[in-house]
């Protein structure tokens, strides 16, 4: 399939896979903000298409069952991964979204991940691998502003430069520190024992990053509205005493946006719509 049929492909699938995130969670985006996206997703072909052309193995489910924590409870490990195989050698990838300055400032965070992958992959399935790499999706603000300009040199000197791939060493002595580690989670999450970060760590910002911790960390938290130190942390950037914490909650939407609410609440409590 020559490029400019694969580009197409990509519009395709974009489009599709758009249209059903707007209707599964009934929110959409302007026309700029979408083909921002869109245009993201080409850049990342753009710089990625060999590996992309050799990808065998697309999100392959590795699986580690039956493992106890120290407390005598079962779990299982599971991860998407792709595979690549080229020229008698085994590549494995995770795709990944965060930034690649931040991947690369952790590298250990994610060699650990990595490794228990490379393991179910080597142990379970009897196949080497030949490398181990993590590939950061997120595409460099140097990119983003010169595609904002238009600026078609700056834009070929900026992807030049852009190296979305991150090699990463694989330890098979790590492999049982990191079970273990997961283990001693497992018991922790099930005897309901969480220890929230002290709010002086997120008011930090996070390394290879200019975000904090509270910010970048604590949103993808499920916990964090019942976190004294996200609670903390809000308060301490809102302005006044009651601070935006209090306004976030306080805050109901607009007028339509109330009477929606309201509304779709009356048809649920109908019994006529059960």
């Amino acid at each position: 399939m020559e490029d400019f049929e694969v580009i197409e492909k990509i519009r395709e699938y974009f489009e599709d896979n758009y249209e059903l995130l707007r209707l599964e969670g009934g929110h959409a985006v302007t026309e700029n903000v979408k083909q921002l996206a869109l245009t993201q997703v080409l850049y990342y072909f753009q710089k990625m298409k060999d590996v992309a052309n050799k990808v065998t193995d697309t999100e392959v489910k590795l699986t580690l069952p039956n493992k106890i924590t120290p407390k005598g409870r079962s779990f299982t490990i599971e991860g998407i991964v792709d595979i690549v195989r080229d020229d008698d050698e085994t590549w494995m990838y995770d795709i990944k979204t965060h930034d690649l300055e931040y991947v690369e400032s952790n590298k250990e965070h994610y060699e650990k991940q990595l490794n228990v992958y490379a393991h179910i992959w080597q142990e379970l399935r009897g196949q080497a691998l030949d490398k181990t790499a993590i590939i950061s999706t997120a595409y460099p603000e140097g990119l983003k502003q010169a595609h904002l300009l238009n600026d078609q040199f700056r834009i070929a000197h900026e992807l030049a430069k852009w190296n979305p791939m991150v090699d990463l060493e694989f330890d098979q002595l790590k492999v049982q520190d990191v079970i273990d580690d997961f283990a001693e989670t497992v018991d922790c999450i099930e005897d309901k024992k969480f220890k929230p970060a002290p709010v002086e760590v997120l008011n930090k910002k996070l390394e290879g990053t200019n975000a904090l911790f509270g910010t970048r960390i604590c949103r993808e938290c499920d916990a964090r509205f019942s976190c004294s130190s996200f609670r903390e942390y809000v308060v301490g950037k809102g302005k006044g005493a009651r601070g935006n914490f209090a306004k976030y909650f306080d805050d109901f939407g607009s007028d339509t946006d109330k009477e929606d609410w309201v509304n779709a609440n009356l048809q649920a409590r109908n019994p006529d719509n059960l």
